[in-house]
């Protein structure tokens, strides 16, 4: 199966063309996903926070070239939901949703820092950071590749690192913990696609894609000002 990744949760704009295919019969576990499955063939990332909207679309058609992949051959998308800026979330998902549409394919949202856990090869208890401007984190944290807590926002401060023995996600925040760093900084095109492996091999009908903005936008109204 083709499937288009999208995720603009981050400041990395980012979109990939991956091949996914179905576990072979001898996996231990019927439904587990391996590297083996998750194929990426072609990827496009730029790391520009201000530039979403101009480099998201370029991006998708770019990497639809490289992989010579018409858009009628992809079976299906996968979006990032966040946690993330309202701005650049926003553009993501609305792209996603509209190849989706256009193309009579499911869109599927996955946690953005679920993409990131999942390109980490590690049972231990792994902590994933990323940027939520004003002074503050997204983050999560996982145990053996199982999300036990988060995703949230907080100052680095109040997010205590125990008992993750590993840490994850933008290079600007992983020093903030005195954790081993793994180079994983932002959601790959693999990675999404891995999170939502199962739904996609099994043709599942997708679960409404909401927003994981986490607080409200910087943006307001006229009449929220005027409050």
């Amino acid at each position: 199966m083709l499937v288009l990744a999208i995720d603009t949760s981050t400041p990395a704009v980012t979109a990939g063309v991956v091949s996914l295919s179905a576990p072979s019969p001898d996996t231990e576990t019927s439904d587990a996903v391996s590297p083996d499955t998750v194929e990426t063939l072609a990827v496009r990332v730029t790391v520009n926070p201000r530039a979403h909207a101009e480099v998201l679309t370029p991006h998708v058609l770019e990497c639809l070239a490289e992989a010579g992949v018409t858009p009628a051959e992809l079976n299906a998308v996968v979006v990032g939901v966040g946690p993330g800026p309202y701005t650049g979330l926003r553009v993501g998902m609305a792209t996603g949703a509209a190849f989706g549409d256009a193309l009579g394919v499911p869109v599927y949202g996955v946690c953005s820092l679920d993409a990131i856990a999942a390109a980490v090869p590690t049972t231990q208890s792994l902590l994933v950071v990323t940027d939520a401007r004003r002074r503050e984190i997204y983050w999560a944290r996982y145990d053996g590749g199982v999300r036990v807590e988060g995703p949230a926002v907080n100052s680095a401060g109040d997010v205590d690192p125990s008992p993750s023995t590993l840490i994850a996600g933008s290079a600007s925040h992983v020093d903030f913990f005195d954790l081993p760093v793994d180079p994983a900084e932002t959601p790959s095109p693999a990675g999404l696609v891995t999170v939502a492996a199962r739904e996609i091999l099994a043709g599942s009908v997708p679960a409404p894609r909401e927003p994981l903005y986490l607080r409200r936008p910087d943006a307001k109204t006229l009449a929220e000002r005027g409050k």
